[in-house]
């Protein structure tokens, strides 16, 4: 299966995002949730996942099945994937809490807070650095 995903790219925070800088998302739910488990993932694991990966983690988290058999496992990932998902331009991480999303030339994924020194250098651009990509808005322009 072709994994998706960007490689070698930089998703600034949406135009419209709210947060000053980057915000710890919480919920006060009991089921968390997809974009408080990408956080905790990735802000754990920077450069572990891959796009494909961690949207698998988070579904296998969201809905109980973290400790399902290797082949039950590899039929849930074939079910998931058998409907298109959004990217992480779509995430409320770079929407409305405040993070960068950058993907490595693998596609391995870390979160950058709006006001680090790794954002402000990737958002300047410059030649051979990331290609620049903005979160989708909250709210139609």
């Amino acid at each position: 299966m072709k994994e998706s995903g960007y490689r070698n790219t930089f998703i600034l925070v949406a135009a419209d995002c709210p947060a000053e800088r980057g915000v710890v998302p919480a919920s006060a739910k009991a089921a968390k949730p997809a974009h408080v488990i990408q956080y905790e993932l990735l802000s754990e694991h920077p450069y572990k996942f891959t796009q494909d990966e961690l949207l698998f983690e988070v579904h296998l988290r969201q809905k109980g099945l973290e400790n399902e058999s290797a082949e039950r496992k590899r039929e849930i990932r074939d079910e998931l994937f058998s409907k298109p998902h959004p990217c992480l331009r779509a995430s409320m991480l770079p929407k409305k809490f405040g993070w960068g999303v950058h993907y490595d030339a693998e596609g391995r994924i870390a979160l950058y807070a709006k006001e680090s020194p790794e954002y402000q250098a990737w958002a300047a651009g410059g030649d051979g650095g990331p290609k620049l990509l903005t979160a989708m808005r909250n709210k139609r322009a």
